[in-house]
């Protein structure tokens, strides 16, 4: 691409010259399409995928179709239908899950997790943004420090005024009188190209005839104006300004008439001092980069919650499961009970009054089995609420079976403190957060510190201008350069007493120590989390083995007492009291079982390895693939 557009600039510089104009006007001409070509080219080679992709942190292409610049960027809209393989599973009627499915579900239709992804497509446009030398916005995630902005809130890089015209200020006039040429920065990193186009007709009453001839001349004047800016991270902003204009009159003492006059201004700045360093002219795009990483925290951080949840809600839905085959187990035996007595009830070995109080008891315990499937339904509703987008009608009317049983106390389950402190430190996202912050406020502070210094910038300019009586005349009066103009100097600016660039400094420095006394806090934090965690594993462990102890006792004194009212030397009262205790006893174990297994959960989430236990990738949870 470069190649093809030396070859054409060489091949235009061969026909101004056969046409009889100067070699300084070819190498102009020539230069000018090698400048727009080179600037194609190096455009034309940045990386870029389209909004399919979900990568906004690069531009289109600028060449060969300029118009993609302009055109507004296709952003998909929310896929809020569930992952075709939950929708599948749910159409039996029946849907089979284990704990591993459940979180590739939550992966792939969790609702929270889909939103949160959006935050990592507005930091890549954060760094598209700060790469054309703006500021960025910041994500929910990440956000941006307020010093960045330290003397310009709200602003991006100073980008200098166009000011144009013929006889605009600043060189761009030419006069015999003295005067001062001051050239400040311009510009942006993206380039900017203004261009303006005008017909003018103008009729003056005059009081003289002497200089013009007539008493109400009239004018008309043809002007087109183009303007080119730029600026680059090395602190250095040049413009291109560029005017031809085709004026006539009804005077008669003109030299042209019609005349054209042209003229071409280059000026170039260079920052010495403030704003002079890749420390403040690319603090915005380091921001943004490394906000870049601090969203895919903030997301894992958000992964984990959303699983975390869903398997607390999974071991909920186990246990209360659970809760309803031994309320239905508990019925059955107080329904045998109650056959059984009012069987001997009818010849008389037994009571009336025992038969009540076995119906009493059943009626108790069937309470107890709708309160238990009441619970098991309402669990199955929250599960299928984090695992799908839509509660469709297949997927609302299909039952859930678990696959998973609830775990038994394992020694393996629980680390040591030490183990346990070390992974946390190492895998929690709020501490990466938190180190990502204090880079940024260290991006900060050398941005405030270059700002106490004075502002010592050194420019140049040159301005070639034509007067002729035809077009080709006033081209080639620029091209040789007969009416040049040049001027260089520098320009300080030294702030009195500096006050505001002292506060913004220290501030910037006090807002470092506060993250920096953050992250400490948070790492105290976490340690205290992980400490928790593991004494309620260990305590969760140590309550399962003593309610499964308490339930095999239980059993067994049921059993015994049922005995003795077989063999005549007990009364069924005692029997429905130790169904009652037994009863309690099961659902006491399996609430301990339950417990255990939020416990390791809990366990994995303060030492951030929920996704890694599970083998989930990172980068797989982004892309809603598990």
């Amino acid at each position: 691409m470069r190649v093809l557009f030396c070859i054409a600039a060489a091949k235009w510089a061969r026909r101004i010259r056969a046409r009889g104009r100067s070699r300084a006007g070819a190498i102009l001409c020539a230069a000018a399409v090698i400048g727009l070509g080179l600037t194609w080219a190096v455009s034309a080679t940045a990386q870029f995928t389209d909004a399919a992709g979900f990568s906004f942190s690069e531009s289109p292409p600028a060449f060969p179709r300029l118009y993609k610049m302009y055109q507004m960027r296709e952003v998909p809209g929310p896929n809020l239908e569930n992952s075709a393989e939950l929708a599948q599973a749910a159409r039996g009627g029946t849907l089979q899950l284990s704990l591993a499915e459940l979180l590739k579900a939550v992966i792939e239709n969790n609702l929270a997790l889909a939103a949160a992804r959006y935050n990592l497509s507005m930091a890549e446009t954060d760094l598209l943004r700060a790469r054309s030398g703006q500021a960025p916005r910041g994500t929910a995630g990440a956000p941006i420090p307020a010093g960045l902005f330290a003397g310009a809130i709200g602003a991006g890089l100073n980008e200098g005024g166009f000011q144009g015209g013929p006889r605009g200020p600043g060189g761009e006039g030419v006069s015999g009188n003295a005067r001062i040429v001051q050239i400040s920065p311009r510009g942006s990193y993206d380039p900017r190209l203004n261009m303006n186009f005008s017909i003018d007709t103008e009729t003056s009453p005059l009081n003289s005839t002497r200089v013009s001839g007539v008493a109400t001349p009239t004018s008309h004047t043809t002007a087109f104006q183009m303007f080119y800016s730029q600026a680059f991270p090395t602190g250095t902003s040049f413009s291109l300004n560029w005017n031809i204009q085709r004026g006539s009159t009804t005077e008669l003492n003109q030299r042209f008439n019609p005349s054209f006059s042209g003229r071409l201004n280059f000026a170039i700045n260079q920052r010495l001092m403030n704003g002079f360093g890749y420390s403040v002219t690319k603090r915005f795009e380091r921001v943004a980069e490394n906000n870049s990483r601090l969203s895919r925290e903030a997301f894992r951080q958000q992964a984990i919650l959303a699983l975390t949840n869903a398997q607390n809600l999974y071991w909920d839905l186990v246990a209360a499961r659970e809760q309803v085959r031994a309320a239905e187990q508990t019925l059955m035996v107080a329904e045998r009970l109650r056959d059984e007595n009012a069987k001997q009830s009818e010849i008389g070995t037994l009571a009336p009054l025992d038969v009540i109080a076995a119906e009493a008891e059943v009626a108790a315990r069937r309470r107890d089995l709708i309160a238990a499937q009441t619970n098991e339904q309402l669990r199955e509703v929250q599960l299928k609420s984090v695992m799908s987008k839509s509660l469709d009608s297949d997927l609302g009317s299909a039952r859930i079976e678990t696959t998973d049983n609830l775990p038994d106390p394992q020694d393996a389950d629980i680390p040591s403190q030490d183990e346990a402190q070390e992974t946390a430190m190492r895998n929690r996202p709020e501490i990466h957060r938190a180190e990502g912050g204090i880079v940024n406020q260290q991006i900060v502070t050398q941005f405030t510190k270059n700002n106490l210094k004075p502002s010592l910038n050194v420019f140049a300019q040159y301005v070639g201008a034509s007067r002729f009586g035809d077009l080709g005349g006033a081209f080639g009066q620029i091209g040789r350069f007969e009416f040049p103009e040049y001027a260089f100097g520098i320009t300080l600016t030294i702030p009195l007493l500096n006050r505001s660039a002292q506060a913004d400094d220290v501030r910037a420095k006090l807002e470092l120590r506060q993250s920096e006394t953050e992250l400490q806090r948070t790492r105290n934090l976490i340690r205290l989390e992980v400490r928790n965690a593991l004494i309620g594993v260990m305590q969760a462990r140590a309550q399962a083995e003593a309610a499964r102890k308490a339930l095999d006792l239980s059993r067994q004194t049921l059993d015994a007492e049922r005995r003795k009212l077989q063999a005549g030397i007990s009364i069924p009262y005692n029997v429905i009291q130790m169904q009652r205790d037994f009863e309690q006893a099961q659902s006491a174990e399996v609430a301990a079982r339950a417990n255990y297994a939020k416990a390791r959960v809990a366990l994995d989430q303060v030492t951030g390895v929920t996704l890694e236990r599970h083998g989930i990738p990172l980068d797989n949870a982004i892309n809603g693939r598990s």
